[in-house]
């Protein structure tokens, strides 16, 4: 079955504000709805409203970070979807970045691989109903069982941003999750997770033909993100280090202007879907055909088109 995913909540309203938009989606011809978890709303109490309002659609968190909260609440709160939503909830974790992990929760980013491989092998067991008591290299589990476990455990997916965790995602996981990518990088990707298994991506989409307004607006997006140490280093293995080398300079200096004009048209262009409807909908498949499972549209706020039509126009092609 092909897949066509939107995130929750919308850019531009709350969750208590988007249940008739949520409640269309499956009309539309979305079948997957995928939180997120940054600084916003957390990542499980939106699809557990979208699970009430949109039964058909399968749900995903993209994603859950495994150090901001112990694994034996992360398996509860999984559960608990997997309870609500019965073999339509994906259960996305990743590592995340010491700002959310450290600076905002008061945790430790430390040894990101091994952390997400544990916290992977970890809720395998306790979500199968097995009762837990196991020394993991990065923590340890002392006879942890559910109360209630799901009939049936959901699956699990990594946020995988280069080889080792991707092949850790394609060996262990039941798919990857990646973000900030070309249509042609998805060939890279691809090439290290292999056929089988489910990538999926979050696209920021822009539905507009004002291309420097929305240029203006993904560059911002893009500093944000690509300055990240784990999205630097994602981008260098692209191959885009070079081209990005002066933003990096420039927000290493602390010249945020500087660093906002040092990040080419053509990077923007690479990165953001934007343009009208129909041209957005073709970027998309690109996507699709170079070996992207899952997109997960995040239609942005900025462009001449509201994003209840946005998530509209955008619905994928019959």
């Amino acid at each position: 079955m092909k897949r066509w995913g939107i995130t929750i909540p919308f850019f531009d309203r709350t969750m208590a504000e988007s249940k008739d938009l949520v409640a269309e989606l499956p009309g539309l011809g979305y079948t997957d709805a995928w939180s997120a978890e940054v600084g916003g709303t957390d990542g499980f109490v939106p699809l557990a409203m979208a699970a009430d309002w949109a039964p058909e659609l399968r749900l995903g968190t993209a994603i859950i970070p495994v150090s901001t909260r112990g694994p034996a609440l992360l398996a509860m709160s999984a559960a608990t979807l997997a309870d609500l939503a019965p073999e339509r909830f994906v259960l996305g974790i990743g590592a995340s970045s010491p700002v959310i992990v450290e600076r905002w929760n008061a945790g430790e980013f430390v040894r990101p691989y091994g952390r997400t491989r544990d916290t992977l092998r970890f809720l395998r067991k306790a979500l199968a109903g097995e009762k837990v008591t196991e020394k993991y290299e990065t923590f340890e589990v002392k006879g942890f069982r559910l109360e209630r476990a799901p009939k049936v455990a959901p699956k699990i997916v990594l946020a995988a941003l280069r080889p080792r965790m991707l092949h850790l995602a394609a060996e262990e996981a039941d798919g990857a999750i990646t973000n900030w990518l070309s249509p042609e990088d998805v060939r890279t990707v691809r090439a290290e997770v292999g056929q089988e298994t489910e990538l999926i991506a979050r696209l920021f989409v822009c539905v507009s033909e004002d291309a420097e307004r929305v240029r203006a607006l993904g560059r911002r997006m893009l500093a944000a993100y690509l300055t990240v140490p784990v999205y630097a280093a994602f981008h260098d293995w692209l191959g885009r280090g070079e081209v990005l080398r002066p933003m990096h300079e420039a927000w290493a200096a602390g010249d945020r202007q500087a660093a906002l004009k040092a990040i080419p048209d053509e990077v923007v262009d690479a990165l953001v879907v934007h343009g009208d409807a129909a041209t957005c909908r073709a970027r998309i498949q690109q996507y699709v055909d170079n070996g992207l499972t899952t997109p997960i549209l995040a239609p942005i706020a900025g462009g001449e088109v509201p994003i209840p039509q946005a998530v509209r126009d955008l619905v994928p092609a019959s």
